[in-house]
This record gives C-alpha cells, sequence and structure tokens, in this order.
C-alpha cells in the first residue's frame, strides 16, 4: 500500500461548533478518526502544521505548506491538504508555482460543512482527495464534490452549497463516482510529466501586488496611488478588454503604470472565456504596450503567478515571459 500524509490546517472541515461560531479545532488524526476504512487504502500519516480560519491564509503560510510538502517528499507517494475553502483555489494556485517539477499527487480539500455535523461533505472530500492520491497522478489538484480540479483552474463560486467549486475554462482531471475514479480522456495530454527535470522548491513571493475592478465612474487618480506603491497591478477590465478611453481616460493611466515600470496584467471580470487584447481598438492600443494578457486564467492563479514570478525575477521581460508560458494548464493559449 502507498504512504499518504495528511496535512492538516484548519478550516471548516477541522471545525467544531462554538457559541461564537466555527473554530477550528480537529488536527489530521482526529479527522482521520471519522473515515478509519481509509487505513484499508494506504498507510496515511497526519500532521498538523497550522489551524486557522482560510480568511486568514497568506503567502507566508502557503509557503510553509509547500515546504513540509518538500521536506517529507521522500517519505510519501502522495500528500493531502486539509484547507478552507475561502482560499483554497489561490493556497492550490500558488503551491503549484513553488513546486516546481512535482512528481507526486497534491490533493487539496475542505468541507462546507463541518466533519462532526450530520449530512456533512467532509468525510466524502477527505475520502476522494485521499482516493486520488493513491492514484499517483503528479501535480496539484482540488477534490470537491466528487469533482477532481486542476490546482490552477479551481475557483469557489458557491457560498452554502456542496458544489461550492467550478473548474472555470478547463476540463475537471477526473470524477469519482462510487469509489471509482474516471479520468478525462486526456488527462495524460493535460500533465505530462518531464522526468529529465528535477523537483524543486521556490517559494519567494513578492506580494507588492494590487488586484483592481475596473467599474464605470473610477478615478483616474487612484493609478497615481498605485504606480507609487506597488511592483505589479492586475486589471480585471469590461468584458473581453474594454478599458475606459473617454472622459476620465483611464486607458492612459494604464500605459502611465507601464511607462513606470510596473508589471500590469490584464484579465476581465468575466468568469468564462478569458480576455483577449486586439479585438476592440481599446484593447489594441493597449497591446502596443508591454502589458501582460492573462488570456483565460481565474483571477486566484493570476495573483499567485504573479507574486511569484516578481518574486524570482528581476525585469519584466522575464516575468512577462514566465507569465505568458503555461504551467500545469494554468492558461489555454
Amino acid at each position: 500500500m502507498k504512504n499518504i500524509l495528511l496535512i492538516a490546517t484548519g478550516g471548516t472541515i477541522a471545525s467544531l461548533a462554538t457559541d461564537n461560531g466555527l473554530k477550528p479545532f480537529f488536527d489530521a488524526e482526529g479527522l482521520l478518526s471519522f473515515i478509519p476504512e481509509i487505513k484499508e487504502m494506504c498507510h496515511i500519516a497526519g500532521e498538523i502544521i497550522m489551524n486557522i480560519d482560510s480568511s486568514n491564509m497568506n503567502p507566508y503560510l502557503m509557503a510553509e505548506v509547500a515546504e513540509t510538502i518538500y521536506n517529507r517528499y521522500h517519505e510519501y507517494d502522495g500528500f493531502v491538504v486539509m484547507h478552507g475553502t475561502d482560499t483554497m483555489g489561490y493556497t492550490s494556485a500558488a503551491l503549484t508555482y513553488m513546486l516546481q517539477n512535482i512528481k507526486k499527487p497534491v490533493v487539496v480539500t475542505g468541507s462546507q460543512i463541518v466533519i462532526g455535523k450530520l449530512y456533512t461533505d467532509a468525510k466524502k472530500n477527505l475520502h476522494d482527495a485521499i482516493k486520488f492520491s493513491i492514484e499517483g497522478l503528479p501535480g496539484i489538484f482540488v477534490a470537491f464534490d466528487g469533482k477532481i480540479i486542476n490546482g490552477t483552474r479551481a475557483v469557489k463560486i458557491r457560498t452554502r452549497s456542496m458544489n461550492a467549486f467550478e473548474s472555470v475554462n478547463y476540463p475537471y482531471i477526473a470524477e469519482i463516482k462510487l469509489g471509482r475514479v474516471i479520468y478525462h480522456k486526456d488527462i495524460q495530454d493535460i500533465f505530462p510529466v518531464d522526468t529529465s527535470k528535477p523537483f524543486k522548491l521556490q517559494t519567494s513571493l513578492c506580494t507588492d501586488i494590487f488586484l483592481l475592478k475596473l467599474y464605470p465612474g473610477i478615478k483616474p487618480d487612484l493609478f497615481d496611488y498605485l504606480k507609487k506603491k506597488y511592483k505589479g497591478v492586475i486589471i480585471e477590465t469590461f468584458g473581453i478588454g474594454g478599458i475606459p478611453c473617454k472622459g476620465d481616460n483611464i486607458l492612459a493611466k494604464v500605459k502611465e503604470l507601464v511607462d513606470a515600470g510596473l508589471v500590469v496584467v490584464i484579465t476581465t471580470q468575466c468568469l468564462q472565456e478569458g480576455v483577449e487584447l486586439g479585438i476592440y481598438e481599446v484593447g489594441h492600443e493597449l497591446a502596443k504596450n508591454a502589458v501582460i494578457c492573462a488570456r483565460d486564467m481565474n483571477t486566484e492563479a493570476i495573483v499567485a503567478k504573479l507574486m511569484w514570478a516578481l518574486g524570482n525575477f528581476d525585469n519584466l521581460k522575464d516575468v512577462k515571459e514566465f507569465f505568458e508560458t503555461p504551467v500545469s494548464g494554468d492558461m489555454c493559449i
């Protein structure tokens, strides 16, 4: 049987109901006690590295998760990370960039209902995550509601429902039905493994970035502040890449950010189908500048990838080249 490490970080799945609301409580061994049958599938050990509400997750704690996996890498065949749902998409994306060329599975999961409650989804999600980690497919994944999602494509789109996560602009990696893993037909093409490249840990992240959502009436002077305070700005534009260029000329302000040496990533507020500069005149004008086009990436992956790029490269050319190169299916060209 394979050896699997369960890494507990807190979240709803490990919480207990108190008079003051849900509070992280169970450690890894406590969580495993709810699904004792799992020990018939694999040798499993548990380790708690933090016990937090996932709204308190940050890049430094994400790096701690990556470091734990790296330090225990040769002891286990796969890893399951228990995590709160609110920031799970950010963490799974960040792990993809920090755990370079990983050749073992890391499956992140959580739940909408605490594991000790009746009708909880925690037991199934935890069981599915462990089941998929035994499969051995290398990469970072999210297991939720019977679906296995690429770690850079998982987006929480529902606050209460069991099917809280969707795989945005990307097929599910697999589904788990009645304990059976059913893969997407093109899975081997999605995750090719280059055995010639070594597994590396690279946790340097730059948090000097700003995520800006455009809205009608946004004030141009906001960009003057951003220019002084940040190294990178992600702009969620209208539609396929629309930015106001009449009246309050926001397009001109975006160009000023680029001219000042900031890394500017252009994405869309729309969840599906992505951004494409050059379709309309305003986007075509922007494409002439050294901006980065996020294509069909989701915001969680954009944030993680930009933090990683700025933390590991010193110039715009290298940042842009890395960002616009697909990593583990995070964007489709």
